[in-house]
């Protein structure tokens, strides 16, 4: 999985343009090893759902509250041989540019 995060503080001059991601999308699809991907809404979208220890649930809408320099913008789920093939599509990746970076975790598989 191909996890892509946009800088925080990133100016919107600095991020790459639409027909980049396009291209890059593209490309994915064409080498057929595309398994599925989206973009997620902007930050401000987001809810937060956090279980206490009793049990109780409290559900925040105003946004993430951790500290950070980089948001998760999207993610790509791809079908490549090894992580040497998976490195080299992150680093084609538009969001791994200009103060982002695509974070490469294979998905683990669990026996039911």
């Amino acid at each position: 999985m191909l996890l892509i995060y946009g800088a925080a503080t990133a100016d919107v001059d600095d991020q790459c343009d639409f027909e980049e991601w396009v291209s890059y999308d593209r490309a994915l699809r064409e080498a057929g090893v595309l398994v599925s991907g989206h973009a997620l809404k902007d930050v401000t979208t987001a809810t937060t759902v956090r279980v206490g220890p009793a049990g109780e649930r409290t559900v925040t809408t105003d946004g993430p509250f951790a500290e950070t320099r980089e948001i998760l913008g999207g993610y790509d789920v791809i079908d490549v041989p090894n992580l040497d093939v998976a490195l080299e599509w992150a680093a084609r990746c538009p969001g791994a540019r200009d103060g982002g970076s695509v974070v490469v975790r294979p998905i683990d598989e669990f026996e039911v």
